[in-house]
């Protein structure tokens, strides 16, 4: 997909089964060590062969002549003096091996020269088929294709010579294993990138007869006899299809359709599973990466492409993020991040490719990549060989790679989780989203501490000293009991609006869940329909050694039509906002690891090293553009049991050298000023 990608030519012309619906994710696999030792700044251009350009009508008349410097040493060399670490090449766009043999070709002479010049090579994997070409050399694959859906025919978007296919097809599985193995063996890759990962596992794909077949095997699989039964009304499954919707959801309350959206997660990661496995026995070095294109941007993801971040993460070193959300304040007052994303990847042990070079949007997306991802600067825009990537960009790059130790093994210091829970956010396509971004719109801009964490993480809450759960309607009883046990141990929880008034298959308990621990009692039952939701002020009691308070709505200034997705354009934040924070404050005991007095458009992210010992805090100024400089932000952080301060300095693209601040220790807290925050500054907070 990389729908944004900028042609190189155009630049230098200028297995698995889940265990239940709220599947536990796999345990992450050993990843390359390379990964946590290297500053990664990549660069790319997949779309650049003849074949595509002219097949798709976007070649212009002197394209073949740019192709060819694309592929020259003098192109590579600017690429190393722009910084770039990686370059993403062409390699498999899906013509076929026959089709696509001399730009292969092209591609392997272009990874050479990077490889000669010390910038590491992933190469591009496409997932569609250009059948044109394809049929000349395999005539058998028209079982790999999808049928026509609802009339329509199956193709990636307005390029009707790509076909889909079912990705889970034997042969398909193995003549992609036989591309993987050219691209590590013949091209020596550092990465494999898959694109489109978000359209494989769309409904439409599973209307395939052999996706069929794999969803009753899924359901005899899943469930015993008497469990279907239970499950569905009856225990024979043999006819049952895969369904075809044609509208917008909002709740999904029709048993089958929520074990189509878990059988779809299931399919898409055990084909990632098996891909990452055939890699790593070709070569453990070799880093797999793939796209599922949405982030935490609002995106039911789970029923609209099958997608289950968790469960597909497990599989993969690095993701991507197509989601726009292109760092700032728009003119509504919303600040705009894709801060959840990178929180999503970094606690499941991923890190983001996006694009952070927007000159017109100046290096704040780079400051944000530094900030809250991984080691990982994502792609420094279209301009690959840096023609004219603008000094503002290049001076980030610069001080990305020239204090990489900064940003290697790091560690988030959160107070608080929020929780993802699958069922609440699979099957309502409303409420929990609204409810969920809106709670963590408020979090990032009071500057708290906080994770997004997922089913499993509630196996081991004991880093955290708050639960938010935002409209997490749908708990299992296992869940309901650890959450329990986390509060009566001596966690804090905050609850909202319908929280554990359902059971993992969406049905309706008499009393919440966690009625033993919320001061309040549940709705009245009204019947199948949108429940009413409470009208208590906040409420909050002890329970055990624990704090808990129930918010009764978190309350939208910008309500989100039904069905739609949660995007950014309603992230402004909620009307009670403040209730929401200091509800957070006192269930997780009144301080906080992090307080900062800055503005709202201020973000804060508190990082911690054990070697050396440090702590660090970025600050981001996401209104840069009307507020160039924000003066004396007031910065106070908890440093733990038995630690003391050594020094804290100052560090900043922004700012030609590093400034050592005064500081303050008292009652286990280190506090300062930051002089001046312009668009992104870390406070290294060296411990003794």
């Amino acid at each position: 997909m990389l729908f944004r990608a900028v042609i190189f030519i155009a630049i230098l012309s200028a297995g698995l089964s889940a265990p239940g619906i709220a599947a536990a994710q796999t345990a992450a696999p050993t990843r390359p060590p390379w990964l946590g030792q290297e500053p990664l700044v990549i660069a790319g251009n997949w779309d650049s062969m003849p074949i595509f350009q002219r097949r798709v009508g976007r070649a212009p008349v002197w394209h073949d002549e740019d192709y060819r410097r694309e592929h020259s040493e003098e192109t590579v060399l600017k690429l190393k003096e722009l910084g770039v670490t990686m370059a993403v090449i062409h390699f498999y766009k899906g013509y076929g091996l026959e089709a696509e043999k001399e730009h292969m070709e092209d591609a392997r002479k272009l990874a050479a020269l990077c490889k000669k010049h010390g910038i590491r090579v992933g190469v591009y994997v496409g997932s569609t088929v250009a059948y044109e070409t394809f049929l000349h050399e395999r005539p058998d694959i028209t079982e790999w294709f999808v049928p026509r859906h609802l009339g329509r025919p199956v193709i990636y978007f307005d390029q009707s010579f790509r076909k889909r296919v079912y990705f889970m097809h034997p042969g398909y599985r193995e003549y992609m294993k036989r591309v993987v193995r050219i691209a590590i063996e013949d091209f020596k890759a550092d990465l494999i990138h898959f694109d489109n990962t978000s359209l494989q596992a769309q409904p439409p794909v599973f209307v395939h007869p052999r996706a069929v077949e794999d969803f009753r095997e899924f359901l005899r699989r899943k469930y015993t006899p008497a469990q279907r039964e239970q499950r569905f009304g009856f225990p024979d499954l043999s006819y049952v299809e895969a369904p075809e919707i044609d509208r917008p959801l909002t709740t999904i309350i029709d048993p089958l359709l929520q074990e189509w959206a878990d059988f779809r997660c299931e399919r898409l990661t055990a084909y990632y599973a098996e891909m990452r496995a055939f890699i790593r026995g070709l070569n453990p070095e070799v880093a797999v990466e793939n796209n599922p294109h949405s982030g935490i941007s609002g995106e039911n993801t789970v029923w609209d492409q099958g997608v289950d971040y968790p469960r597909l993460l497990a599989q993969t070193d690095i993701v991507w993020s197509e989601e726009g959300n292109e760092a700032g304040v728009n003119a509504n007052g919303v600040l705009i991040s894709k801060i959840r994303t990178y929180k999503m990847a970094a606690r499941l042990g991923n890190s983001i490719f996006t694009y952070t070079a927007d000159a017109q949007g100046g290096p704040l997306q780079m400051a944000e990549a530094m900030a809250y991802n991984r080691q990982n600067l994502g792609m420094v825009g279209g301009v690959l060989a840096g023609y004219d990537l603008p000094e503002s960009h290049r001076r980030y790059v610069r001080f990305f790679r020239d204090n990489f130790d900064l940003y290697r093994g790091v560690e988030s210091r959160p107070d608080v989780a929020v929780l993802h829970s699958f069922a609440s956010m699979a099957f309502n396509n409303d409420l929990p989203w609204q409810s969920s971004m809106l709670f963590q719109q408020a979090l990032i801009q009071a500057k708290v501490p906080f994770d997004i964490v997922f089913d499993d993480h509630l196996k081991d809450l004991s880093r955290y000293r708050a639960l938010v759960l935002p409209d997490q309607e749908c708990l299992t009883d296992e869940q309901i009991g650890l959450i329990r046990d986390y509060v009566r141990q001596g966690g804090g929880l905050v609850a909202t609006e319908l929280t554990s008034l359902y059971t993992e298959w969406r049905r309706r308990r008499r009393e919440f869940g966690l009625g033993d621990l919320l001061p309040v009692r549940a709705p009245a039952w009204r019947g199948p329909g949108p429940e009413a939701l409470l009208e208590t002020p906040l409420a909050r009691h002890e329970a055990g050694k624990g704090r808990v308070a129930y918010v009764s709505r978190v309350e939208a200034a910008v309500e989100k039509p039904a069905g739609a997705p949660m995007t950014s354009r309603y992230w402004k934040l909620p009307h009670n906002w403040e209730a929401l924070v200091e509800a957070v404050k006192w269930a997780a005991g009144g301080r906080l690891s992090l307080e900062v007095q800055a503005p709202l458009t201020v973000t804060a992210e508190l990082l911690e090293q054990r070697d050396p010992n440090r702590l660090l805090v970025h600050l981001l100024n996401y209104d840069n553009e009307r507020r160039p400089e924000i003066p004396a932000l007031g910065v106070a952080a908890r440093l733990g049991s038995g630690r003391s301060v050594a020094a804290v300095t100052l560090v900043s693209p922004d700012a030609d050298r590093a400034e050592t601040l005064a500081f303050e220790e008292r009652g286990g807290t280190v506090a300062f000023t930051v002089p001046r925050l312009r668009t992104y500054s870390v406070a290294v907070i060296q411990l003794k």
